[in-house]
């Protein structure tokens, strides 16, 4: 039974290969890895295709006749049935632990036979769980680029400034590697929040791209709009109705903005981390010139394979697997996050990082956690005028913690600064 798992799963990782040729080298995966003969001679025929600058694919497979002959050209075909793209990630890593298996299992045999010394036994033990995950550990390259940094400008790669100016004090921008949690109450303007972050970025060159997992596209693409012509939401419901003379004559610039942002929107509901993360690597590598930031609305209800795991069980996974693919990615992740109800119960309503929902796990792999706070939010008398949003970073692993101030347009969905609001 294990041998026909070990079939299925190579074939899933050379079908997906086939349809992502990117995945053939950043895998890291060896030929020696796969179980199987014809799929270890696919594989390095594949490599050797990628290393040719060829794309891999039947047409490329079926002009190398002498080495696909043992093969077949047919098992190709029959292979792309198996291809998906969304478990590759996981398919990969458990190919690798089988392969260690194996490994290990024949160096216990030749130690045996051999009568190898304990030491030698750790060693070639040690090697294998090394082998297939080279890291670079030496510093000093990383120090030799340094050695002007006293005398040049600061400059972090795919730094992301926030135009909220108090905020960009705080924490200077969203790094690439870290996450970001981004929590608050239901409507305190949490995707507004997300909106402003995506757009901007987009304008400063970057690749924003956004995982809508509660709203749907055109919800969505609405408020970007909205936000960016400075529409109000309800007149965007009739345009045409509702809109004045230069409103409409705006339109088109203001949609010509939208799209300069370069946003890239899944509004799928339903997503596992490794769908996310799927669909991440190939919008990254469709625009290999920019940054991306990656953007999720909402944590809790991004789903676990775990249909058992209780919610604090499944916040951990979600949190981790976030903060691995901010690193892997080298990209910030800024996702937002409810807070529970206990900051209703008090009488000082302002949002601590304990009010996060089961917030252990998250607030031990969150970079940085910005809790958000109207205070007109818990006004009896609402009204449609700008209002102070409150931007309390209550974590920030690399710098201070303190509140920055904006102004904020319920209307509109439009956040912005004044010097008078910072003082």
């Amino acid at each position: 039974m294990l041998l026909i798992k070990k079939e299925f799963l190579e074939q899933s990782i050379l079908a997906t290969m086939l349809e992502e040729n990117y995945l053939i080298m950043d895998s890291q995966l060896k030929p020696e890895m796969f179980y199987g003969q014809y799929h270890r001679q696919l594989f390095m025929l594949m490599q050797q295709l990628v290393a040719e600058g060829h794309p891999v694919d039947y047409l490329t497979l079926s002009a190398r006749f002498e080495q696909m002959e043992t093969i077949g050209l047919s098992y190709v075909t029959e292979l792309m049935m198996f291809a998906d793209t969304e478990k590759f990630d996981d398919y990969a890593r458990l190919l690798r632990e089988i392969w260690r298996e194996r490994k290990k299992a024949q160096i216990l045999f030749q130690a045996t036979e051999g009568d190898w010394a304990i030491p030698q036994i750790i060693e070639r033990l040690d090697y294998t769980q090394l082998e297939g995950n080279h890291v670079d550990t030496s510093i000093t390259q990383d120090l030799v680029a340094l050695h002007n940094r006293p005398w040049e400008d600061v400059e972090t790669p795919g730094l992301i400034v926030p135009h909220i100016q108090s905020l960009a004090s705080i924490i200077d921008g969203f790094r690439p590697g870290e996450l970001t949690i981004i929590a608050a109450r239901p409507s305190m303007g949490k995707t507004d929040v997300m909106n402003n972050i995506a757009l901007q970025a987009g304008w400063q060159g970057h690749l924003p791209i956004i995982f809508s997992l509660e709203m749907s596209k055109t919800i969505l693409l609405n408020r970007l709009i909205a936000t960016t012509g400075h529409y109000s939401r309800l007149k965007m419901r009739n345009p045409k109705q509702y809109f004045s003379e230069d409103q409409k004559n705006n339109w088109l610039h203001v949609l010509d903005k939208v799209n300069k942002s370069y946003i890239h929107l899944d509004d799928r509901s339903s997503l596992t981390m490794p769908q996310i993360r799927s669909q991440a690597r190939r919008i990254i590598r469709q625009n290999p010139t920019k940054t991306p930031v990656i953007l999720i609305d909402y944590l809790q209800i991004i789903q676990t394979d775990g249909d058992h795991d209780y919610p604090a069980m499944a916040m951990s996974k979600i949190s981790r697997a976030l903060k691995q693919m901010a690193k892997e990615f080298n990209c910030p992740v800024i996702c937002l996050s409810q807070l529970n109800r206990n900051v209703e119960t008090r009488s000082n309503k302002r949002p601590v990082m304990s009010d996060l929902r089961d917030s252990g796990s998250i607030e031990q792999d969150a970079d940085v956690i910005i809790l958000l706070y109207r205070n007109s939010y818990y006004e009896t008398e609402k009204t449609d005028s700008p209002d102070l949003l409150e931007f309390i970073v209550a974590k920030n692993r690399n710098g201070p913690t303190d509140t920055a101030k904006a102004i904020y347009n319920k209307k509109t969905g439009h956040i912005w600064t004044r010097s008078e609001v910072n003082a």
